[in-house]
């Protein structure tokens, strides 16, 4: 029989999950590192469960507020357990993150039960590092970021958010940069050409003998010179001297470059994965609204309704007239939609 239980304390949960983890410190490295953080520095209000068979653990979920389910700890066939077990507390959740299998059985099982709709933020590919083949031939040399490299690493760090639109990471503001900065231990990388600082990369200290690589950047104006594979290549080394036994680091495969690269220095695939959100299904009748901005190709009248968590639909006098279902937008999709067709870029639908 298989039971789910709930954890009010990160100790106790750590206690039950944390070796399940360390099995496999690769696959779980997202839920290592965030485990890590909040045995340090504490979180109240994290969604913590262990799942248990014949009494004892076999399985682990986490999530910190506002974040994806980690699932990469939960087998496929304890999905319907879990999500059950969540319900019947009263427990929210926004997406799942992990590998391939556990998040599209966890979704599965969240759709079944809740109902809406699944949707694909990022695919991934998880890479951990073999022989390091360090790139040939690129000027400069690393050095550690310090705290005067704050207001810096804040822009990159806005720049490749805005670059990936990453919904993982958030831009930190110069305080919480220079505490990033001095709970580094480090790992937080510069690769410098002539004095100035041209790329990033970010080693985490090991955890269960694992250092994730990641973000690394390089502003637009220093691409395709090898730097982002030189400074990736001082990570790997700074994880390894920080007695790292897995060096892991994640790709979009939907980013070409990345994948090309990774292997190059020697990173070997492990497993794909993905980010998933939870829509939620509709429970009342959108309140629908015509456009004052469009009109579809024939003249018709196009309406919008927002719903409570800010997306939008939209749908056409000729989409209604066939039976096909509105068009749903997020609010960051809705105003790049909005902006196209102020600029003539495309059609309404």
């Amino acid at each position: 029989m298989v039971e789910v239980v709930l954890h009010e304390r990160v100790a106790e949960f750590a206690a039950l999950a944390q070796p399940l983890y360390a099995r496999d410190p690769a696959r779980h490295t997202i839920a290592l590192t965030v485990l890590d953080g909040m045995v340090r520095h504490g979180d109240p209000a994290a969604l913590l469960a262990t799942v248990h068979e014949a009494g004892a653990p076999v399985g682990a979920l986490l999530a910190s507020p506002g974040h994806r389910l980690i699932v990469s700890g939960l087998a496929p066939e304890h999905a319907p357990a879990a999500v059950a077990a969540l319900a019947a507390a009263g427990v929210a959740v926004s997406g799942a993150h992990g590998p391939t299998a556990a998040a599209e059985a966890f979704a599965e099982a969240h759709r079944a039960r809740h109902g809406g709709a699944v949707r694909v933020d990022r695919t991934l590919r998880l890479y951990e590092l073999g022989t390091l083949v360090p790139p040939q031939g690129v000027p400069g040399a690393v050095r550690p970021a310090g705290v005067a490299d704050a207001e810096l690493l804040c822009s990159w760090r806005a720049g490749f958010v805005a670059d990936t639109a990453s919904s993982n990471l958030s831009v930190p503001d110069l305080a919480a940069m220079r505490q990033e900065l001095a709970r580094s231990g480090g790992g937080e990388l510069l690769w410098i050409v002539d004095g100035r600082p041209v790329a990033q990369a970010t080693a985490r200290l090991p955890v269960a003998g694992m250092s994730r690589i990641g973000p690394v950047y390089t502003p637009p104006d220093q691409r395709r010179r090898g730097y982002a594979a030189a400074v990736t290549a001082a990570a790997a080394r700074w994880a390894r001297a920080a007695g790292a036994r897995h060096v892991v680091l994640f790709t979009d495969r939907a980013e070409p470059g990345p994948n090309r690269l990774y292997p190059q220095l020697g990173f070997v695939p492990v497993y794909d994965g993905l980010d998933l959100d939870f829509v939620p299904a509709l429970v009342e009748e959108p309140r629908w609204r015509r456009s004052s901005v469009a009109s579809d190709a024939d003249g018709g009248a196009v309406e919008i309704a927002v719903l409570p968590g800010g997306d939008v639909l939209l749908r056409t006098t000729a989409s209604t007239a066939a039976g096909r279902p509105p068009l749903r937008f997020t609010p960051d999709e809705w105003r790049a939609f909005l902006a196209g067709v102020r600029a003539g870029e495309f059609d309404t639908p």
